[in-house]
């Protein structure tokens, strides 16, 4: 019983990160296209800082191979 909790544990952290690296290569693909501008909150204080992301290098879809 405890071996297959873990081994749903592991599968769910799997998908976890699966999603969140969906989500960083779309922010990096649209970081080489546009620059990006990303809002934090800070939850103890409540301010705001403003990042803006950009890129200078054009990336290629060119194969290697």
């Amino acid at each position: 019983m405890e071996e297959e909790q873990l081994k749903k544990r592991i599968e769910a952290l799997d998908r976890r990160l699966d999603n969140i690296d969906s989500v960083v290569t779309a922010l990096v693909e649209r970081v080489m296209r546009q620059s990006v501008t990303v809002e934090v909150t800070c939850p103890k204080c409540g301010s705001v800082v403003q990042m803006l992301l950009t890129s200078s290098v054009k990336s290629s879809t060119k194969g290697t191979g």
